[in-house]
C-alpha cells in the first residue's frame, strides 16, 4: 500500500481523535465558604490557588479577581467572583483551546476543564485551611 493511500485512510481517524479533545464548556458550581470568614481571606485563599497553579492575576476589583493562565502557546482568561459565602470561577475567554460553539453550547479542549478542575480543589482546600 502506497503511503499516500495510507495516510487517506488514517486521515479520517486523525480527524476523529482530534474532535474528542473537546468537550461542552461548562463553568464549575458555586464553591460554598464553608466557615465564616472575612473578604480578605477568601481573597487570600484564591490568590494561593491561582499562584499555586501558574495563573497571574491581571485584575483585582472588589468582589472579582480576573485571571490568565499562559502555557507554552495556550491562555485562558476566567473571571473569580467571590464573597464571604460563595466562589464562583467563570470562562471569558482563551487562545489556542479550540473553543467553539456548536448547535448553541460551547465547546472547549479538555486540558481546561482540567486546569479550572484543579484551580477549584485549591480553592476549596485553601478555604478550609484558613478557616481553621
Amino acid at each position: 500500500m502506497s503511503r499516500l493511500r495510507l495516510a487517506l485512510l488514517l486521515l479520517p481517524f486523525a480527524l476523529l481523535t482530534m474532535a474528542f479533545r473537546q468537550a461542552p464548556l461548562v463553568n464549575p458550581p458555586p464553591i460554598a465558604v464553608t466557615t465564616k470568614m472575612s473578604t480578605d481571606n477568601v481573597l487570600k485563599a484564591i490568590k494561593m490557588a491561582l499562584v499555586h497553579r501558574g495563573w497571574t492575576i491581571t485584575e483585582l476589583k472588589p468582589g472579582i479577581v480576573d485571571s490568565t493562565l499562559n502555557l507554552r502557546d495556550h491562555t485562558a482568561r476566567i473571571e473569580i467572583d467571590y464573597s464571604t459565602t460563595s466562589v464562583q470561577i467563570k470562562y471569558l475567554d482563551s487562545t489556542n483551546l479550540k473553543y467553539e460553539v456548536k448547535s448553541g453550547t460551547p465547546y472547549i479542549h479538555k486540558n481546561y476543564l482540567g486546569w479550572i478542575e484543579n484551580l477549584t480543589n485549591d480553592i476549596q482546600g485553601n478555604l478550609l485551611l484558613l478557616g481553621n
